[in-house]
């Protein structure tokens, strides 16, 4: 559920994706566009979304920055240089950062950003794509904080013709707070309401947007799309219309496929002991899970576990700082706990367990790698399962022998022309 840049990267090549020199915002942007971002945080915003307090509204904008600027070759470096297809190139991009109002877990009034990609040409109204990332641990690699590898979808669906909204989400890129991890109810409403703030910010930039929507999103973020199209296609906002379904790798099944897959074997030593530490950590503000950590966690782990996430760690520092394996990691009782689920763990998983128990009337492919050790293709087989249940039939692409960030390498170009059918339908 990682995103590459804080994965199986060298130090290297994690500081070429972060070259300042390559990847921050050319100076050079037009005056007039300048001028227009300048007084788009301050205009009006006619929305049907919920108001929240003092009069204003969830999805509306707070500010508007330029972040990137690519001409199309640029774009076919970006991708493939990072191993992915970019046959699906069409047009340079421009992509801004908006800062947008939402709320909390607790309904909450707060703020989020997100990562807003415009294709420099093809129609001049828009399809929107909705892309949600992978599991990140450190704030600053959030899609509208850094150009790297999490780039990759909004940059290709865009430069195929669609405009992308790229939720950061709560506590992540320059959202204030804590992000509460695998939080689906706040994956959702994040997601939604920058669906809003794109919509207002494609406007005011000269290029509206039709309401059609493509939901996408890889590991963590796949999770997040299947909920997502649920809302949309059960009217959470009118002006949106889902029309296809696409998630990657998503872990939909956390009580049958991936807390099983973590003592299995199915799940690999590293992945299992960061996605475990940071889904209790994150749900345990949520959900009555333990008073103390050294109630789940071994010494002398529980002692830093809790401050390893505060949005400010690199991925690698955290797992050097972990056990190398859950059982390590995890006190005999807690482990036991997992396994055969009660409480405020049963309550946290099941939380997060019912985004594919609804029938989608749009076209859907899930798609997973049969080689994915972070989140096993059972999750994706589960997730058709339940579609089945409800009337709705979906294939699930399976890449092959590829692992957890090879299954998105492969998938990403293949959503984007999956898309370019559905749109070819009408």
């Amino acid at each position: 559920m990682r995103v590459r840049s804080v994965d199986a990267m060298t130090d290297q090549t994690r500081k070429s994706y972060e070259s300042p020199a390559s990847w921050r915002t050319r100076r050079a942007l037009a005056a007039a566009a300048a001028l227009l971002l300048a007084g788009l945080a301050a205009a009006p915003v006619a929305t049907a979304a919920e108001q929240t307090q003092h009069g204003t509204r969830r999805g509306d904008l707070v500010s508007v920055t330029p972040v990137a600027d690519r001409d199309a070759g640029q774009v076919r470096k970006f991708v493939t240089d990072r191993g992915v297809a970019a046959d699906p190139v069409r047009y340079g991009v421009r992509a801004y950062r908006l800062t947008y109002r939402t709320v909390d877990p607790y309904g909450k009034p707060t703020t989020a950003t997100g990562l807003l990609t415009l294709p420099k040409g093809g129609a001049h109204r828009l399809d929107l794509v909705s892309d949600t990332h992978p599991t990140m641990v450190k704030r600053s690699y959030a899609p509208s904080a850094s150009e790297d590898y999490g780039r990759i979808p909004s940059y290709l669906n865009a430069s195929a013709g669609r405009a992308v909204a790229a939720p950061d989400y709560l506590g992540l890129g320059e959202g204030p707070g804590l992000h509460p991890y695998m939080d689906t109810r706040s994956g959702v409403t994040a997601s939604v309401d920058m669906l809003r703030a794109a919509r207002t910010a494609a406007q005011r930039l000269g290029r509206p947007l039709t309401g059609d929507v493509y939901a996408t999103g890889f590991s963590q973020g796949g999770q997040v799309a299947m909920a997502l199209g649920n809302a949309l296609e059960h009217g959470v906002d009118g002006r949106f219309r889902l029309k296809a379904l696409a998630p990657i790798g998503g872990p939909y099944d956390l009580e049958g496929q991936e807390m099983p897959a973590l003592f299995d074997g199915r799940v690999n030593d590293t992945s299992g002991v960061l996605y475990i530490s940071y889904w209790l950590v994150a749900q345990n503000r949520l959900h009555p899970i333990y008073k103390d950590p050294a109630e789940v966690f071994r010494a002398p782990y529980a002692s830093r576990v809790e401050g390893l996430y505060d949005g400010n760690h690199e991925e690698d520092d955290v797992i050097k700082a972990l056990a190398p394996t859950v059982k390590d990691l995890l006190t005999p009782a807690s482990q036991e706990r997992l396994r055969h689920p009660s409480g405020g763990l049963l309550e946290a998983m099941r939380a997060a367990d019912h985004t594919c128990d609804w029938k989608p009337d749009v076209p859907v492919r899930l798609y997973a790698g049969a080689g994915d050790t972070d989140v096993p293709i059972g999750n994706a087989r589960s997730c058709a399962r339940t579609l089945a249940g409800q009337g709705t039939r979906v294939r699930v692409v399976d890449q092959g022998a590829v692992d957890h960030v090879g299954s998105f390498d492969v998938s990403a170009p293949q959503v984007v022309r999956f898309f370019d059918g559905v749109r070819a339908r009408g």
